[in-house]
């Protein structure tokens, strides 16, 4: 059947999926033809070797067939095209078909729905491989037209005409019309969609589905709203049990039904609806069709697909999602993450049980609520008295983790040592909370600064950190400043708490990721100190997360990037490459002293790090009975700890100043370029390959019980957690380097006396028989305090 155009069926041969070999055919009729009307009967002839050409009655084919390839070409996501005027619809329509080819004209939010009918005829005999559905939605029923039903059924059949191939009315509308005239709109040749709105509740699934089914339509379309998490369980348990019943279209509205919008499709939805673009919604809680196709990665959900989220109120706004799926997407996990905006957690747990849940990203309010319903926890977790991050294992028990001490931890690691760094904290909630506690936990000296002194004094209590007063900051100084509080966040009534004057740090670090560049940043920027932003702490909590529940190294570089693109697109910023440095981490291993004073302090700081070393080693000088000379060799390439006065006076000094910016308080490795996501525990001297086990480490305090399956996730994180317990794993490589590093120390005379190159050359013959003595346990020689200076300088410098 043709419409009076004569150029497009009603009914779905026209959008038939061509294969390769059957475009190249109708692309060369088209070049042979030179007319655009016969190379749409080029396809017209291509697809008619199909038993099913359209609905029209006429043609004898099977409408239950022709209805089961229509179901099989339209893809699973059908965007819906509002706009003001004609024109404007079929541009956005232009712009959607590009990517999705399925799509819905809402006639209903034109003023004059008719005067589009001739355009959207026209597109459609352009972009033959669309597949549209035609909606006039009438106000009582929660749309925009302010017509009668005739009005709206006569608008519906020209669009018909037109070539939409599928129609919807609401059951309102069917209720109304005559058997009759149901009859003669399915003639017309369009499948028709009969659908249910509730837009206050989710209710009564079952009982409209019986009700429409009376009017046999093509296509079920349900949808409701969802009040809390639950409901789209509700919706998707109707779309299993009814779904080999009917073509089933569900989807819950509001920003809680999200969850079916994605999953729905698994559970029997035969597609969902999506927005041209964000802004563009046409239902309440719709997704942009670039975010359900690139980000949620609707096309590949299937019974297989994991699902995590996260969890807290708000979370709709939250980056999470980003992150995470694009990290599924780069490391080929079959799994999606979902924001789960939830009134309390019973609503979230059940989730949980039922669709199941993986793993969830647990934010505020439920950090600390959600420790009593795990069956285990790190000891951070427990220390701290909350949990950003949880695990289901395969027997169902849920087991929690703490990724926020790591994520404050880890940027100012490859930035400076920690041990005796005095960090200024400002606020005493959760976020501070979980910042002190781990700044202790690395042996910084913190001291916090609080609106409400007692709250601060309660911490610092609990924490054996300490306190200062507002106005007392002014004349303190610090190596850290740390903003744990959401001031300068964007809608925040206050954009900085500090002022310049008080900003007597040699680096300022923001937890608040959003805007990039806070207020007391670019205060900090302005007096020429570095920073760090919050958009790092964000993607290092997120990447630790992402290896817990996968086992799999995060791509932090890519995570890193979509967060501030993501950021930069919703503020409308300009790249700003004043931020460079502070947006990519890793290249910013050493920060400068803000004033000599400081410098000098940490020299020293950083000097009796390397006594205390050596005074260890000092107990475990027994070596055992090897020839002299070898031995001198060999300590000649081993780093020494300073133990002479002398020997610092003139080659030693020179190596303490350069460690200043970088940590050499632990003989372990150096910084790792910016990808390795072992750098910061080759700092801290763990060697662990997995930074989330070493951040997240569980301490001892209580393990899994013994009825975990061997093979949970859970299970599988706690164990490789436990393998590189950060506290204790610190302790024997720093033994074991001072142990080598006094090795040398008996040996010197001989090395040092050789390479000393002093005045008189006897000194040099004189060597040897001054290895021997000193390996029996006698006194060096009286030129042994300037060769072990030269030897110590040397060994350090082998050491950088």
């Amino acid at each position: 059947m043709e419409d009076s155009g004569g150029h497009r069926r009603a009914g779905y041969s026209s959008g038939y999926s061509l294969k390769s070999g059957e475009r190249d055919y109708i692309e060369k009729q088209k070049v042979a033809c030179g007319e655009y009307r016969l190379y749409h009967a080029a396809i017209v002839l291509m697809t008619d070797r199909i038993a099913v050409s359209s609905l029209d009655p006429g043609t004898g084919a099977s409408p239950a067939a022709a209805v089961q390839l229509l179901r099989s070409r339209i893809s699973r996501v059908c965007v819906a095209i509002a706009a003001s005027s004609p024109d404007e619809l079929i541009e956005k329509a232009r712009e959607a078909a590009r990517e999705n080819p399925f799509l819905e004209f809402r006639l209903d939010y034109l003023p004059n729905p008719a005067a589009a009918i001739s355009r959207i005829q026209q597109f459609l005999y352009e972009l033959g491989e669309v597949t549209a559905i035609a909606t006039c939605r009438r106000e009582p029923n929660g749309g925009k037209f302010k017509g009668s039903i005739e009005a709206e059924i006569q608008i519906l059949e020209k669009a018909i005409a037109a070539g939409c191939d599928l129609i919807d009315i609401e059951i309102e509308t069917a209720e109304k019309l005559k058997a009759a005239e149901l009859a003669r709109i399915r003639s017309l040749g369009a499948a028709l969609i009969i659908s249910y709105h509730d837009f206050k509740a989710t209710r009564d699934l079952d009982r409209m589905f019986e009700k429409i089914q009376r009017y046999s339509p093509d296509f079920v379309k349900m949808v409701s709203t969802a009040t809390c998490l639950a409901d789209n369980l509700a919706m998707m348990h109707f779309l299993e049990r009814s779904s080999d019943a009917a073509n089933v279209v569900g989807i819950c509205m509001g920003e809680q039904g999200l969850i079916s919008r994605v999953l729905g499709v698994r559970a029997g939805s035969v597609f969902t609806f999506a927005s041209a673009q964000a802004g563009e919604e046409t239902g309440p809680g719709q997704i942009a069709a670039r975010t359900l196709h690139e980000i949620f990665r609707i096309d590949q959900v299937s019974p297989a697909t994991r699902v995590y989220g996260v969890v807290g109120n708000p979370v709709m706004h939250s980056l999470s999602p980003l992150i995470h799926n694009l990290a599924f997407r780069r490391e080929t996990v079959n799994a999606v993450f979902l924001p789960l905006q939830a009134n309390t957690l019973s609503d979230v747990l059940r989730l949980v049980k039922e669709v199941p849940l993986h793993g969830l990203a647990v934010t505020m309010p439920f950090k600390g609520e959600i420790l009593k319903h795990l069956t285990n926890t790190d000891a951070l977790s427990e220390k701290i008295g909350a949990c950003n991050t949880v695990v289901r294992a395969l027997d169902g028990n849920l087991y929690g983790f703490n990724t926020d001490v790591a994520a404050v931890v880890r940027p100012l690691e490859r930035r400076l040592p920690l041990r005796d760094a005095r960090v200024l904290v400002i606020g005493a909630g959760g976020a501070a909370r979980a910042a002190v506690f781990g700044l202790k936990d690395k042996g910084a000296d913190v001291t916090i600064v609080n609106r409400t002194p007692e709250t601060a004094q309660k911490l610092a209590r609990q924490a054996k950190a300490r306190t200062i007063r507002y106005e007392q900051l002014a004349k303190a100084s610090f190596d850290v400043i740390l903003n744990a509080t959401p001031i300068g966040m964007h809608g925040h009534k206050q954009q900085s708490w500090l002022k310049p004057d008080q900003l007597n740090a040699r680096l300022v670090f923001d937890m608040v990721y959003n805007p990039i560049e806070t207020p007391l940043l670019r205060m900090a920027r302005e007096k020429g100190l570095p920073v760090i932003t919050g958009v790092e702490m964000f993607v290092q909590q997120g990447a630790r997360q992402f290896e817990i529940w996968t086992g799999k190294p995060a791509p932090e570089d890519e995570m890193l990037r979509a967060v501030v693109h993501a950021l930069r697109r919703r503020s409308g910023e300009q790249e700003n490459h004043s931020l460079a440095d502070s947006i990519a981490p890793a290249r910013r291993l050493t920060i400068p002293a803000a004033k000599p004073e400081a410098a000098a302090e940490t020299t020293a700081e950083a000097k009796t790090e390397a006594a205390g070393t050596s005074a260890k080693a000092a107990p475990k000088p027994v070596q055992k009975k090897t020839a002299a000379a070898p031995v001198a060799a060999k300590a000649a390439k081993t780093p020494a700890a300073v133990v002479k006065p002398a020997a610092k006076a003139v080659k030693s000094s020179k190596p303490e100043k350069q460690a200043v910016p970088v940590k050499q308080a632990v003989p372990a490795k150096q910084a790792a370029p910016a990808k390795q996501p072992t750098s910061s525990a080759g700092e801290s001297g763990h060697g662990t390959a997995k930074p989330a086990a070493k951040t997240v480490a569980v301490a001892g305090k209580k393990t899994p019980p013994k009825g975990a399956p061997a093979k949970s996730p859970a299970k599988s994180a706690a164990k490789a957690v436990a393998k590189a317990a950060p506290k204790k794993a610190a302790a024997k490589p720093t033994a074991k380097a001072a142990k080598k590093a006094a090795k040398p120390q008996t040996s010197k005379p001989k090395a040092g006396t050789a390479g000393k190159a002093a005045p008189k050359p006897v000194h040099k013959k004189a060597a040897k028989p001054a290895a021997k003595p000193t390996a029996a346990g006698k006194k060096p020689a009286p030129a042994k305090p300037t060769a072990a200076g030269k030897k110590t300088a040397k060994a350090a410098g082998k050491r950088r």
